[in-house]
């Protein structure tokens, strides 16, 4: 809980993703105001935003007159700047670099406190490294900004010590673990294959989709991205379009049921960007959390929890043909399976969003006794 506070201290994060669906923010904002924290959340409404979910914190939205491009950050800094600087706020939180500048400038007018939440290594995307003129603008911003913000918090080991290294800012942990929840796995009369979360560049859709003509078992996909049309459109070159479900983006209770029933999972990334080599995604957990077995990227975060309890399939070099016959093996080998799900279930009441939770708290009400 909150302490020493006569009013309960007004916090503000500022995203860009869309705030019916980051499960993480969900996460934190709910953990926040739970426990005495004034909590809003700002972000921008696109032309197709479904209407806001009541969450125990508040919620804003702010119109944008473009959806993309340089014109949407323009517009939706300067709007984000001026709606941070004249509501009352205790401390602002940025997620990532696309809303550090407007909370900087925000937060130094005001004489206020300031908080760094980096949910991946930036500037090491793919969609950001493989622009150079892109990859210059946002090193530059990082470059200025992340060092002016010493107090901050991210999702993996590996991007604390990256962190460290390139801004030399000491950085908590808070990994995007799933909440720890009663579950019952249910009786699954049709195996389907399950990946959730944005349909991206650097995902590894080139080649999970093709894997599908050597796969027995459908695939449903939860989510969208800058890669969603991309993926609809090589579903229909291999012919396996008929396989494939493309659902959008999905609320996260319903997200739950499909996750609940699937029988393999997917968590793959690209090596090609450091950000996705560091990664530690919230879709491992939420498969861990729901008993189901997955095929993973072997990359050293997922490899660390995985040998303690093996709950999925790595792979090293994922062609279509070896994601397919790790898929098979899990879809054919029933032994092999449940061992996993049963690893599942272990290995979640280590791995959950109530120890992370503490972490969070205590940066939080150390900086609001400051």
């Amino acid at each position: 809980m909150q302490k020493n506070s006569k009013k309960p201290t007004k916090i503000v994060f500022a995203v860009t993703n869309d705030l019916n669906y980051d499960q993480r923010m969900i996460r934190i904002c709910t953990t926040l105001a739970e426990n005495g924290y004034d909590v809003t959340i700002v972000g921008f409404k696109r032309k197709d935003s479904k209407p806001l979910i009541d969450r125990p914190y508040k919620q804003k939205r702010l119109p944008i007159i473009a959806e993309q491009g340089k014109l949407l950050y323009i517009d939706f800094w300067t709007k984000l700047f001026f709606f941070l600087v004249f509501r009352p706020v205790d401390i602002y939180c940025c997620i990532d670099l696309d809303t550090i500048l407007p909370v900087f400038f925000a937060s130094l007018i005001r004489g206020k406190k300031r908080v760094h939440d980096a949910h991946e290594l930036f500037v090491e995307l793919k969609e950001v490294i493989s622009r150079p003129g892109i990859s210059r603008m946002w090193n530059a911003i990082a470059n200025y900004a992340v060092p002016r913000f010493p107090v901050g918090y991210t999702v993996g080991a590996g991007i604390v010590k990256e962190l460290k290294k390139r801004y030399d800012v000491d950085y908590g942990l808070v990994r995007n673990i799933t909440v720890l929840k009663p579950v019952i796995i249910p009786e699954k009369k049709e195996k389907y294959i399950l990946y959730q979360g944005a349909v991206n560049v650097g995902r590894r859709f080139e080649q999970l989709i093709p894997a599908m003509q050597y796969v027995n078992a459908p695939l449903i996909i939860c989510g969208a991205g800058n890669f969603f049309e991309e993926a609809k459109a090589l579903a229909k070159q291999y012919g396996v379009e008929n396989k494939i479900t493309f659902k959008g983006y999905v609320p996260p209770d319903e997200l739950r049921n499909y996750t609940l029933h699937a029988w393999v999972g997917i968590t793959l990334f690209e090596e090609t960007s450091l950000s996705n080599r560091l990664s530690l995604a919230n879709r491992f957990f939420d498969y861990m959390h729901n008993g189901v077995p997955q095929l993973c990227i072997k990359y050293e975060e997922y490899e660390h929890v995985n040998n303690e309890f093996e709950v999925a399939s790595l792979i090293d070099n994922p062609t279509p043909e070896g994601i397919a016959k790790a898929i098979n093996e899990l879809l054919t080998n029933e032994a092999y399976h449940n061992r996993l799900e049963q690893n599942c279930l272990k290995a979640r009441e280590k791995y959950c969003w109530q120890h992370e939770a503490q972490t969070l708290l205590n940066i939080y009400n150390k900086l609001a006794a400051e």
